[in-house]
């Protein structure tokens, strides 16, 4: 979801001055790729991309082509290859690059009208201001007879059924395991008329990092998690520290005393927290609250030997508590100390150990499973 709010300002702008625009949107990979299903880029008529869908080697030519592709009108999807070579003589083969990726990507390209609200750009508008995921499924391929489009969806939060009934009920139930499984997934449906190809996109909202500690060093760590598109709280005791000012780009900057603690759960339940206040009565206080929370990862700032100190002394121990804080990249710069600290929380995030690529055996990014699914009737209104 990095660079979700950009995407939608970028929307709302075109949309007030009354301007169309195309939303691209990688719906399947095959292969080896540098963006994941659904990494989404926005094409004007007029003025620069918004976005991106790939390592920069496809932007050019979806820029120059798809308004020209989506002339109909009617949402398309266009593969691309990014092998080394590719069958000239196949009408089905993909656009190829000769980039040696070895990868496939099929991008979506449907138009956004300036008066007609677009229900994937609502739904993505409605997870980042409510804070809560959501599953969509899209129809990416069809049979020639199939009694659905390209392009038609189903959201998880809102009632909505296909021409197929059978295919509503089929979609409705793997929507509902998308959310529950929070992955994203290609599924082929079968009866009669042919197959159905859809894609599922589980829809996290954007994480939400809280930071105790308004010193110097947390000024990088808001710029560098902002540039993911993250939500950042900057929280401290000491007024002339907890100021706007000093961080323009956080979404809340709080002043909040230690002689008046308030309920941390609701800010920092299921967010990323970083204890880096740099006062011992600060850490002691704000880390004591954060360990009777539930936080998606905490991390102390300091040396080892201080940690275990005021673990001793709030009387609260656990193997989640990452101290000393973030991962043994080097560098002792405010920048280099943020870094660190962002990148064991991706880690985390991600569920990776955060080591060298290059010791990794397994494949970079988890392999989609097309899933195939016969229907055992079709009905069709």
């Amino acid at each position: 979801m990095s660079g979700l709010n950009e995407l939608l300002q970028a929307i709302d702008t075109a949309a007030q001055a009354g301007e169309e625009t195309i939303l691209a949107t990688v719906v399947k990979v095959e292969g080896s790729a540098y963006r994941r299903p659904g990494a989404r880029m926005l094409i004007p008529l007029h003025g620069r991309t918004v976005g991106t869908v790939s390592g920069g080697c496809l932007e050019q030519d979806l820029a120059k082509k798809a308004w020209w592709l989506t002339d109909s009108g009617e949402p398309l999807v266009r593969r691309y290859s990014t092998g080394a070579t590719e069958d000239e003589d196949d009408e089905q083969s993909a656009l190829t690059f000769g980039l040696g990726c070895n990868g496939t990507v099929f991008v979506m390209l449907e138009r956004l009208r300036a008066k007609s609200p677009a229900p994937a750009i609502e739904l993505l508008r409605r997870v980042r201001d409510r804070q809560q995921p959501a599953a969509m499924a899209t129809v990416i391929g069809t049979s020639r007879y199939a009694s659905v489009r390209v392009g038609d969806r189903l959201l998880s939060d809102t009632e909505g059924s296909l021409r197929n009934l059978q295919l509503t009920h089929g979609i409705r139930r793997d929507l509902h395991k998308t959310l529950t499984q929070k992955k994203s997934s290609t599924r082929l449906y079968s009866d009669a008329r042919g197959e159905v190809e859809v894609f599922f996109e589980y829809i996290a909202p954007p994480p939400r990092l809280v930071i105790f500690g308004a010193g110097h060093d947390a000024q990088p760590l808001v710029r560098m998690a902002k540039l993911l598109d993250w939500h950042v709280s900057v929280v401290d005791s000491r007024s002339h520290f907890a100021r706007a000012e000093r961080f323009p780009q956080a979404d809340a900057v709080v002043f909040a005393s230690l002689d008046n603690p308030f309920d941390l759960s609701p800010l920092i339940d299921g967010a990323f927290v970083a204890v880096m206040t740099h006062s011992y009565r600060q850490d002691r206080h704000w880390l004591g609250l954060a360990l009777q929370a539930s936080p998606a990862y905490l991390g102390q700032l300091g040396p080892r030997e201080r940690t275990e100190r005021l673990l001793a002394e709030i009387g609260l121990g656990t193997s989640a508590l990452h101290y000393p804080m973030g991962l043994d990249l080097g560098g002792d710069a405010p920048q280099s100390v943020a870094l660190a600290i962002l990148a064991e929380m991706t880690a985390v995030m991600n569920q990776r150990q955060g080591g060298m690529l290059r010791h990794r055996s397994k494949p970079i990014h988890q392999v989609d499973l097309v899933v195939s699914e016969k229907l055992e009737q079709a009905a069709n209104v």
